[in-house]
């Protein structure tokens, strides 16, 4: 009985990334949108070339590592190492440069402000482009109440003045 074979692992291939992500990837759009915004107007620390020692990663690439993270439900510092390493599409995005675990968390800790901000920012236009529906949902209150004080319950007038803010706030950004 004959059975369907693959191709050898030795088999020298000649192909690039760009070949193996379709153009409609999402990986794509992060590409697009991190490259666009203005890291220093949210915040970020941006990174001088230094002339002495090892040279440091761009901020953009740890940014493309977390929105990658983020969309896909990845937000430990070691999973988004090995997903570096082993994911085509992070290899595309990337262009092939895997920083360890330990850069991209002290790369957190030193930006809390600027993902914040970012974060804000990535969801509003996801939004904007109709890409989440971004509804509002609500929990009964005799539940959670218990485990959550007066300031951390949300009614509708306050969602609303939230959202508000949010949407002034994306407009100094992309201003």
């Amino acid at each position: 009985m004959q059975h369907i074979t693959g191709t050898s692992r030795q088999q020298l291939q000649i192909s690039s990334l760009e070949d193996k992500i379709a153009s409609d990837n999402p990986i794509r759009f992060i590409e697009a949108f991190v490259e666009y915004i203005s890291l220093e107007a949210l915040g970020f620390m941006v990174q001088t070339i230094k002339s002495e020692g090892r040279p440091s990663f761009d901020t953009k690439l740890f940014l493309k590592i977390y929105l990658y993270g983020y969309l896909n439900g990845l937000r430990s510092s070691r999973k988004l190492d090995k997903e570096c390493v082993r994911n085509i599409e992070l290899q595309w995005l990337l262009e092939a440069i895997c920083p360890n675990y330990h850069s991209i968390s002290d790369f957190r800790k030193q930006n809390p402000a600027g993902l914040r901000k970012l974060f804000k920012l990535f969801v509003s236009f996801l939004k904007d482009a109709d890409l989440v529906a971004g509804e509002t949902i609500a929990i009964d209150g005799t539940k959670s109440r218990a485990h959550n004080s007066k300031k951390a319950n949300f009614n509708q007038k306050k969602i609303d003045k939230h959202l508000a803010y949010i949407e002034e706030r994306t407009q100094e950004y992309l201003a």
